[in-house]
């Protein structure tokens, strides 16, 4: 059994990495990151992660049903059987993809994590029924979403077919990163992007119903300003990646709601969900902070975390 830390992130180099605990949910991310890797010309790495050692009656960290009395080479069998399998499927539903799986020893995060160090993407799926599903659903999205160094998907639900991309923008740098992800992501997959900013920076709960600034305002604050501030900054935040890629349509969404309620409302029916990891600015900003955690819980569609910072075109 090979050690992550021993591969320094050279095995996941600018793959796709996706993590796999027998699932249902870590299936369909499988099925969906295989399907991103051929889009960019890239491979796709299958990562287990099995925690031991195993005592002889096993009560298993994977969901996949197991013999009751097993050993650790049983368990390391039947995963690296059940790995071919979806390998398997993955070249099916991708046809020309370069496949590789691996089962690693350790904490699913610190494997994922290490692994995934040199990656282009990290997929894991948002939940799952026991044992590392509940993990993966819980403490390693988690784990991930807050201490990864790129792009992180979690897929709940695959998406829909033919949907758009809905991207969240606030104008920092995770924001403009938010930006290049969706506009390129579309322009590979044909969908069009509808780009999203809440004007609200009141220090307000991410989820609460209605709106930040509500109706009327009252704040001394006129309502069509503060829409063609608003757009003015989308039209900033769209202008390289459209330049990049003018073939892809773009829509422009100012909305008065709290930031996740309006990212919500716009992803419905989407494809996939982009966010930065977190904002930042002169007035503090719910959309790319707070939201990014509460679209963890609330987005029905793939959802992109993206970090980093903003480099000069």
């Amino acid at each position: 059994m090979s050690s992550p830390e021993s591969l320094e992130g050279e095995l996941g180099r600018d793959a796709v990495v996706v993590g796999f605990d027998g699932s249902e949910r870590s299936r369909q991310a499988a099925h969906w990151a295989a399907r991103e890797a051929v889009s960019r010309g890239l491979r796709l790495v299958v990562v287990n992660a099995l925690r031991g050692p195993f005592p002889e009656v096993l009560v298993t960290s994977l969901s996949m049903p197991l013999p009751q009395l097993v050993d650790e080479a049983a368990v390391r069998a039947y995963t690296d059987e059940h790995l071919a399998e979806l390998a398997d499927e993955c070249v099916r539903i991708a046809p020309g993809l370069d496949v590789d799986t691996r089962a690693f020893d350790g904490h699913p995060a610190a494997v994922l994590g290490e692994v995934a160090r040199n990656a282009a993407l990290l997929v894991v799926g948002s939940s799952g029924a026991t044992g590392l599903a509940r993990l993966f659903a819980g403490s390693v999205t988690a784990d991930l979403a807050h201490h990864a160094t790129g792009t992180l998907v979690v897929v709940r639900e695959t998406g829909a077919e033919g949907g758009h991309v809905v991207v969240g923008v606030d104008g920092s740098d995770p924001s403009y990163l938010a930006a290049d992800f969706a506009v390129d992501f579309a322009a590979r997959h044909d969908r069009p992007v509808v780009a999203v900013h809440a004007t609200t920076g009141l220090p307000v709960d991410a989820m609460a119903p209605g709106g930040a600034w509500g109706q009327g305002l009252g704040l001394g604050l006129d309502a069509e300003q503060l829409r063609t501030s608003a757009d003015a900054l989308i039209v900033k935040s769209l202008d390289g990646p459209l330049a990049r890629h003018p073939e892809v349509r773009a829509e422009r969404l100012v909305s008065f709601a709290r930031p996740a309620q309006a990212l919500v409302e716009a992803a419905e029916g989407a494809a996939l969900l982009v966010v930065g990891s977190h904002g930042h600015g002169a007035v503090r900003r719910a959309l790319l902070g707070s939201v990014s955690h509460a679209m963890l819980h609330h987005a029905h569609c793939p959802l992109a975390l993206v970090h980093g910072a903003r480099q000069p075109h």
